[in-house]
């Protein structure tokens, strides 16, 4: 897998040692709006009532439970991006989504949420943080990545909404889109070679 960054980037997965470090990179407002990257492991109901510091102690539980619930980029050991990626089945909100519900019965790793510090974005690191889930997938077994992008309808769309990536970065990175049930939102995988 090819990683483009205009930067040198390292990557680790998110476990307890690399903590402070996430909290540092998502900010006082959780990322965006309190969401913790928790948005897609909860139905709206739970979602709503746990913006903020109830998200945030749900996601430090999940990674003191040793689950690994992404990776974390750093530039000179300062921590400038998220990848979240984990299998499909840990973020239920997925399967009842009408346009992002399973493709097929294969089993796929997600990757649903991709955050870039403000001063490190139109950098690559959303790209290379593509890779890196790609290669971390690999090493846990998994076979097929998928990504739920936005491929937006203007050239350029507040950052905000771009959590998910954007469809032109996962083509660049290899992914093919396998289904839309929505003009701006494909369903891309990566096969990965054995």
């Amino acid at each position: 897998m090819t990683r483009v960054s205009k930067i040198e980037l390292e990557f680790h997965p998110l476990k307890d040692e690399r903590w402070d470090a996430f909290v540092k990179l998502f900010g006082k407002s959780g990322a965006c709006g309190g969401c913790w990257c928790m948005w897609w492991r909860q139905t709206a109901k739970e979602y709503e009532a746990s913006k903020g510091e109830k998200n945030r102690g749900k996601m430090k539980k999940l990674i003191g439970s040793g689950e690994i619930p992404g990776l974390l980029a750093y530039h000179d050991g300062e921590p400038v991006g998220w990848c979240a990626v984990a299998p499909r089945a840990d973020y239920p909100r997925l399967s009842r989504s009408r346009i992002l519900k399973p493709v097929d019965d294969k089993p796929v790793w997600s990757i649903v949420c991709l955050f870039v510090a403000r001063s490190y974005r139109n950098m690559g690191v959303s790209s290379a943080l593509i890779g890196a889930a790609v290669d971390f997938v690999r090493g846990r077994g998994g076979r097929t990545v998928e990504a739920y992008p936005v491929e937006p309808k203007k050239d350029r769309m507040p950052d905000v909404f771009a959590f998910h990536g954007l469809a032109v970065s996962f083509s660049r990175a290899g992914f093919n889109e396998v289904a839309r049930r929505s003009e701006t939102r494909p369903v891309m995988r990566y096969e990965i070679e054995i």
